[in-house]
């Protein structure tokens, strides 16, 4: 926080770009198959994209209405490097491998 207060840091922080983060969870895995060519081919391209990855795997635990599901988070430098990783050509074929293969929940935030 800026010594100037909490609503000059707010203004800064505007000036700067945030990270983002990707939130992906994967609701049902209808084929491991698949989902297997899917990470091999969207970790590389999450890196050449400038993602990195935080957290993979199942949660330790949930609570409340949480569920435990396969969770991957990843850091990137802004949220239009987020998107661009998504529509990126290398990301988009993990999709197609991927196919039917899972059911995801799939967000970017950005940070605060």
């Amino acid at each position: 926080m800026s010594r100037d207060g909490p609503l000059n840091s707010l203004a800064t922080r505007k000036d700067d770009v945030a990270k983002a983060y990707w939130i992906n969870t994967f609701r049902a895995i209808r084929d491991p198959k698949k989902l297997t060519e899917y990470i091999d081919l969207a970790g590389p391209a999450m890196r050449e994209s400038g993602g990195h990855f935080l957290a993979r795997g199942m949660p330790a635990r949930a609570f409340e209405a949480g569920v435990l599901e396969r969770t991957v988070l990843i850091e990137f430098d802004s949220v239009e490097d987020a998107v661009a990783a998504y529509e990126s050509p290398a990301y988009q074929r993990a999709l197609r491998a991927l196919g039917d293969g899972a059911e995801r929940d799939l967000r970017i935030i950005e940070a605060s």
